[in-house]
């Protein structure tokens, strides 16, 4: 009888642990699936560790201007940046640190800071991105009706300050065949041409703080003379939110044997509440004009024989802000060229290598 019961007691156990067991299982073939590809297009990565030397150099542009017939406009942009460092990674995690070449001096009271992290993985993608810039913008060309501000180009301002936060998510659809890994992750290898569509999400805050009177005053001191701002340009502060939906295509052309050239392009439709302060005007409620075009592009030149790689890749995103008086765009972006050695084969790569 002693026995019996003991018989029972596991069986009954069995059937309580078999639908955690499925639950597993079925978590396991939805991790599989989620990076599955068709190994005729992708070569997969053999590797469980990365290093990389890269250096990134930022590009930060805005204008500002008016939207009358008597249109007035003002566009800033720092000097260029080229940071420098290494990277180590561990499959799909990169982490490194770059030095500003334009300021080695650590006590330097920083300018601009940039914290930019992406997520490529075959289905889906992710971007996190911050960057702010301090007193750091230079005028690089102002229009005032006619009149000559050649002198004013070239010239500091330390009257604008922008900062932008944004989080971007996007699916691939043809994911099994196209690879954004491998133009910009260098974690897998596109064998054959392929294109994929993308859909996706995003959410942006910005906000630019702008000194119109030191403008005005600096407009006065350069050109000889006073120079009267449109009262759409009299403002001290813009903070917006961006929520959009985008739409896209990317492309890699294997143009050579371990060489790739990647080409991505989404257009987005954004609806962007603010809150402005103008001496013309503050915007609230719905407004059609609230919706915007903005952009994202992405390109990439890769040699990746599997263990060795080197390329460069670039991102540059586009966005826009319009109200009835008054229209603000901003194009940034940063181009990385890098170096790096992959090692520390994986268990199946192994057991390949020796049979």
């Amino acid at each position: 009888m002693m026995l019996v019961t003991s018989m029972t007691a596991v069986a009954a156990d069995s059937l309580e642990v078999a639908p955690a067991e499925k639950k597993m299982n079925w978590l396991r073939r939805t991790l599989r699936n989620f990076s599955e590809i068709d190994t005729a297009y992708v070569e997969p990565q053999h590797y469980n560790w990365a290093l990389m030397l890269q250096s990134i150099t930022t590009y930060d542009y805005y204008r500002l201007s008016t939207t009358g017939n008597n249109g007035q406009s003002i566009s800033f942009a720092p000097s260029m940046e080229l940071r420098m460092g290494p990277y180590f990674g561990w499959r799909w995690v990169f982490l490194g640190y770059t030095v500003n070449l334009r300021h080695l001096n650590l006590f330097h009271g920083a300018r601009k800071l940039e914290v930019d992290a992406s997520i490529y993985s075959a289905q889906i993608g992710a971007d996190v991105f911050y960057s702010r810039s301090v007193n750091d913008y230079k005028i690089r060309r102002a229009s005032f009706g006619g009149i000559n501000t050649d002198r004013l180009v070239g010239m500091d301002f330390d009257g604008l300050n922008a900062s932008i936060t944004g989080l971007s998510l996007y699916y691939i659809f043809n994911h099994k065949r196209f690879s954004y890994p491998a133009a910009f992750a260098q974690s897998t290898c596109q064998k054959v041409s392929c294109g994929s569509w993308m859909a996706g999400v995003g959410y942006l805050n910005h906000s630019i703080d702008f000194d119109y009177k030191l403008m005005e005053q600096m407009a006065k001191e350069r050109l000889g003379y006073e120079v009267q701002l449109d009262s759409g340009l009299m403002f001290n502060s813009i903070r917006y939110r961006d929520i959009s939906a985008s739409v896209g295509y990317a492309y890699n052309w294997v143009f050579a044997r371990n060489c790739l050239f990647c080409s991505s392009l989404s257009l987005a439709l954004g609806y962007k509440t603010s809150v402005a302060e103008t001496v013309s005007e503050e915007d609230n409620g719905f407004d059609f004009r609230n919706f915007n075009v903005d952009g994202i592009g992405r390109f990439a030149v890769v040699w990746n024989n599997n263990k060795w790689y080197a390329g460069a890749s670039a991102v540059v995103r586009a966005y826009n802000y319009r109200k009835s008086r008054f229209a603000a765009n901003n194009v940034f972006g940063d181009l990385c060229v890098y170096v790096g050695l992959n090692f520390g084969p994986r268990g199946d790569y192994k057991k390949s290598k020796k049979k």
